[in-house]
């Protein structure tokens, strides 16, 4: 059952829904020069200073492919996950010096999640190639392999799953999205045993058109919920942690990657409006009404009312971004898939 919207969050669907969110074009000429000078992206309180040099290293040494997703652990070391085999994993520090590489069995690297268990911390990684998920150690032991969910029986074979996120609950569940497969949400317990199965792909209200990302929303921490992509839809639905239906958040012209709550904000990349060819993608951050407060790489969110008009890519900033790592300082790290193997942009907060 869909729930009832508070005034509040109809109006703040309904911003959304006619928001920055209609396919923007790429500016060029003295537009697009405003819109980077300086190098300084992003507006308000959130403003950034661009460094596409960070974290770039020599490719014959430590290549990389794809970037897709980074996190940040708790000693302040910066993890990237790309599908280049050489190096899977790249550990860097907040300079962007290498500190450690490792993993050369992930061909189809994809999901990276860091989870806390106690004191300790590990990873989980999404494989849709190799159409199972890992969890290891920082150092790249592997503890538990999950192939496809035939418990559930919606599979006929492992070619149908194709992974591509992992989110962890307070009590230790996790939930798989198989967001190039058959865009089923898959909860297991925290030893990887299956509890349930939601979504699938389909246009209704519970189900998904490749549900890319996932997360779990700690801001209400008496109600934690899931935050989950639809790409191909461009929106993301709001799920209960048993896997009950709240709401749809659209976001037109946006094909948005996972979204990152980090305080009391929403931060998702965008990796497209018009196509992958077009490199028009940028960085929204919503607060905790779902008002636009910055569009780095984008121009500034105007609102006429509770509607927020186009926004414009800068032609500029990103090429196919695919992921946010917001550090402890609340600089930003952006991977970028298919980008010519081009390393993580960082937006230093200023």
């Amino acid at each position: 059952m869909q729930r009832k919207l508070t005034r509040r969050k109809f109006a703040a669907v309904a911003a959304l829904a006619g928001a920055g969110f209609m396919a923007p074009n790429i500016v060029t000429g003295s537009k697009k020069k405003e819109a980077y000078s300086r190098g300084i992206v992003g507006h308000g309180s959130y403003r950034y200073k661009v460094n596409k040099k960070w974290g770039a290293q020599n490719p014959d040494k430590i290549p990389v492919k794809d970037c897709h997703e980074m996190v940040q652990d708790k000693k302040g070391r910066l993890i990237l996950l790309t599908n280049e085999t050489k190096n899977n994993i790249i550990i860097y520090n907040r300079s962007g010096k290498v500190l450690k590489t490792w993993g050369h069995d992930f061909p189809g690297a994809h999901g990276l999640t860091l989870l806390k268990e106690g004191e300790e911390e590990f990873l989980f990684i999404t494989d849709h190639d190799r159409h199972q998920i890992f969890k290891t150690t920082l150092d790249g032991e592997i503890l538990m392999t999950l192939d496809y969910p035939r418990e559930a029986g919606v599979y006929k074979n492992d070619g149908q799953y194709k992974p591509t996120e992992v989110a962890v609950a307070p009590n230790g569940d996790f939930y798989v999205v198989d967001g190039y497969g058959l865009d089923y949400v898959i909860q297991y317990n925290r030893s990887g045993e299956y509890i349930r199965h939601f979504g699938g792909r389909g246009d209704g209200e519970e189900q998904f058109r490749t549900a890319h990302g996932i997360c779990v929303d700690l801001r209400n921490p008496s109600e934690p919920v899931l935050l989950i992509t639809s790409r191909s839809k461009q929106e993301f639905k709001r799920f209960t942690l048993d896997g009950q239906y709240m709401e749809t958040i659209k976001t037109p012209g946006c094909w948005i990657n996972r979204p990152v709550v980090h305080g009391r904000e929403l931060y998702f990349s965008v990796l497209q409006t018009k196509s992958s060819w077009a490199y028009d993608g940028f960085v929204i951050i919503l607060d905790e009404n779902n008002k636009i407060v910055s569009a780095p790489g984008g121009s500034q969110p105007i609102y006429r009312g509770e509607v927020a008009q186009e926004i414009i890519y800068d032609g500029t900033t990103f090429m196919n971004p695919h992921d946010v790592c917001i550090d402890r300082d609340q600089n930003l790290y952006i991977p970028q898939w298919f980008s010519g193997k081009t390393y993580p942009v960082q937006l230093e907060r200023i």
